[in-house]
């Protein structure tokens, strides 16, 4: 198979996956693909973590978490994208009319790979390791998830582009949670965390719930301003 053909089929999946008629979901998911919608979920996650550890284990794993993004918004922004120079769906000179958009969104970069999927997924995979909660880690990948999903309903990347960012966030958050475990070996004491109110990563079941809650006011947050949108 060529890639000619590959881009056929990727600019096919992107049809189903692109757009509505709908100015609620239109405004829901440009809320929610912005950044700044989720400043309380990464405040949450800091919270957890400032919480259930000592301050050289709060600056190791906020150390982590820096080089997840470093790593996954370096490779795609500084070296993939420019060599690749892959035009956005919504910019392709031949196929970009088809796309449906969403006013106010718009970007002049390349598209392969999607550094938006990168980036949520490695902060995923990281904290699902780190804190190992069943309910808190599905959130987690299900948010990455729907960051991916964002990007093509927007028109902003095509399936293979979110695909690939997945797979290399995948891949960088398990990769840093590898070397930050040994490091956290090496400077923290043996414990064992037998109580219920504790995953066996020793985080706080409590702690924990106000990630999800701040996780979920976001949602909420996008909601309402899609709710004010066609009022």
């Amino acid at each position: 198979m060529d890639w000619q053909r590959i881009n056929e089929i990727d600019r096919e999946l992107l049809y189903v996956f692109n757009g509505s008629d709908s100015l609620f979901f239109d405004s829901l998911i440009a809320t929610l693909t912005n950044g700044w919608v989720w400043l309380p979920l990464y405040a949450g996650l800091l919270y957890v973590v400032a919480k259930n550890n000592t301050a050289q284990q709060v600056m190791l794993t906020v150390g982590a978490v820096a080089v997840c993004m470093l790593i996954s918004e370096g490779m795609a922004e500084g070296i993939v994208k420019p060599l690749v120079a892959r035009p956005r769906p919504l910019n392709d000179p031949v196929y970009g009319h088809l796309i449906d958009t969403v006013p106010g969104v718009v970007s002049s970069d390349f598209s392969f790979f999607s550094a938006h999927s990168s980036n949520t997924c490695s902060i995923a995979v990281f904290f699902a390791l780190l804190i190992r909660k069943r309910t808190f880690s599905l959130m987690m990948i299900g948010w990455s998830l729907f960051n991916g999903y964002s990007r093509l309903y927007l028109g902003m990347h095509y399936p293979f582009d979110v695909v690939t960012g997945l797979l290399w966030g995948l891949l960088t958050g398990a990769s840093v949670y590898w070397v930050y475990y040994a490091i956290y070996k090496r400077i923290s004491p043996k414990q064992n965390f037998i109580s219920s109110q504790y995953t066996k990563t020793g985080y706080s079941l409590e702690d924990i719930d106000v990630a999800i809650c701040l996780l979920l006011a976001s949602v909420f947050f996008g909601l309402i301003v899609a709710l004010v949108t066609i009022l």
